[in-house]
């Protein structure tokens, strides 16, 4: 796999928990997010490597994700809706590549699997990882770390 870099939007939730598996496991991390820093629960802390686009609104911010990455990932729960169901519609009529992974404890291991030959399929070197924010799901930033961390785990091991 020849994943190199993971991007994210800095949200609560999905976003902040894929740049903190990259931190925690050093992998290289960054993405745009909106002017301010702005997000649902104030600034956006520093520690998150993020660069500032010139629009307070966050589909400006998505966009820049999309247009940055090689392919995106969204995690989701039930259904996408939201920033998350506008990252979908951004990314497919743009003819971007886009994996979907409704986060489930009986189907993890699988659908993992699928990202993985997903990623190599694209050759995606640079992923933005995308999905609801905290307030719209309890488990976003659970499930932003976790699957984060084991798409890290999976290409530090070759």
């Amino acid at each position: 796999m020849i994943l190199q870099k993971i991007i994210s939007g800095g949200q609560t939730g999905v976003d902040r928990g894929a740049l903190d598996a990259c931190l925690n496991l050093k992998f290289d991390c960054g993405g745009w997010c909106p002017a301010g820093r702005r997000a649902e629960d104030g600034p956006i802390p520093a520690r998150y490597p993020l660069q500032e686009t010139h629009s307070l609104y966050y589909d400006d911010r998505t966009r820049q994700n999309i247009e940055s990455a090689n392919a995106t990932l969204i995690l989701y729960n039930h259904k996408l809706t939201g920033g998350s169901l506008l990252t979908y519609s951004i990314a497919k009529s743009n003819h971007h590549p886009v994996f979907l992974f409704q986060v489930s404890p009986f189907f993890i291991e699988n659908t993992l699997e699928d990202l993985f030959r997903f990623l190599e399929t694209h050759q995606v070197r640079v992923l933005n990882v995308a999905g609801p924010r905290a307030s719209q799901w309890d488990k976003a930033y659970e499930s932003g770390v976790l699957i984060t961390s084991r798409l890290i785990q999976k290409v530090q091991q070759g």
